[in-house]
């Protein structure tokens, strides 16, 4: 039970936002899926018997339902962009360290952001602005104005990555970058920090745990010292090699995910990998990514357009998504 109020929320709150309730999400915010064996699968708003995804999954669903105007999520492989992408909301994962994680329970303490959630990036732009008093003011971006790189839509599905493509031909400086995928051994640090994180909560009450969240957690204990810190000389090399091959382009356009919600019960075991392929690298080198819906795709369900720059350039995400939202003139209703 929280014993203080989350400093992104007394921020948000010391501006004028009114909470109006607390939304159901992955047990722990540890999972893709927001299937929790103890309130209950969130909902999808957009079609029954599909994932809101996860973990902050009942913020997008209260949003895409209209129960809320704005949300605050969590996001430490993508728990802010996968669940906007699922239910054709706005997500915004900023730069590591820009809004204070003070008072949230964490999953893996280098990993963690916290961010804001809407139906537009202008409302997710003026959450940022009492969350982060300090970034930069958005601009305003004209198509000419960045040079943007394209990287992982051949691994979406069809019809998303033709929405996405879609996106990508609104802005005529642009060029192809074959972005590695994160390298496995990075999960190695996340996972053993999830497994400081739970230590005694989970000695004291494995039992209580759901059944996913206990697998992962069996897999994050298992996590050897030589594994660790080869995972963080690993994540080194990435953000090297990530900050490398962007050199001399302002913003990455990728998809968010590689398809549609995906159907509810399949699990997160299964699903997780996949849902956290295009939004995983951007938590591990700790840099902004947008989540913006565009289109519909595959089953009449929203696709969702990632925009993601470099650490520290949260402003310029944030114009740059004003300006594609604008230009599109998608929502992810169906």
């Amino acid at each position: 039970m929280p014993d203080r109020t989350a400093e992104a929320v007394r921020r948000l709150e010391a501006s004028g936002y009114v909470d109006v309730g607390k939304a159901n999400l992955h047990e722990f915010a540890f999972g893709i899926t927001s299937e929790n064996p103890h309130y209950g699968t969130v909902p999808n708003p957009l079609r029954a018997g599909r994932i809101a995804g996860g973990s902050s999954g009942g913020c997008a669903a209260a949003l895409a339902a209209g129960l809320a105007d704005a949300a605050l999520g969590s996001d430490t492989a993508g728990s802010i962009r996968a669940p906007a992408a699922c239910c054709g909301v706005v997500g915004f994962k900023p730069s590591f360290g820009l809004v204070p994680v003070d008072g949230c329970f964490p999953l893996a303490p280098s990993f963690d952001h916290v961010g804001p959630m809407a139906r537009s990036v202008g409302e997710c732009a003026r959450m940022m602005a009492a969350l982060s008093p300090d970034m930069d003011p958005v601009p305003e971006v004209s198509p000419g104005d960045v040079e943007v790189g394209v990287a992982w839509c051949a691994g979406a599905e069809p019809l998303v990555r033709s929405r996405v493509e879609e996106a990508v031909a609104a802005f005529p400086h642009r060029r192809e970058i074959a972005l590695p995928a994160m390298p496995p051994g990075v999960a190695a640090v996340r996972m053993r920090e999830t497994a400081e994180t739970h230590a005694t909560l989970f000695a004291a009450h494995r039992d209580l745990y759901g059944e996913d969240v206990a697998a992962k957690l069996d897999r994050c204990f298992a996590v050897t010292d030589a594994e660790y810190e080869a995972g963080l000389r690993t994540r080194e090399r990435y953000r090297e090699r990530f900050a490398e091959l962007t050199r001399g382009v302002d913003i990455l356009l990728t998809p968010t995910e590689p398809m549609v919600a995906p159907a509810v019960g399949v699990g997160d075991l299964a699903l997780r990998d996949r849902l956290t392929r295009f939004t995983y690298p951007f938590d591990a080198i700790g840099a902004p990514a947008l989540a913006i819906p565009c289109g519909l795709a595959e089953d009449g369900l929203p696709a969702s357009a990632q925009l993601a720059g470099h650490p520290g350039g949260d402003a310029l995400v944030l114009g740059v998504g004003v300006l594609l939202e604008r230009t599109l003139g998608h929502t992810g209703q169906p």
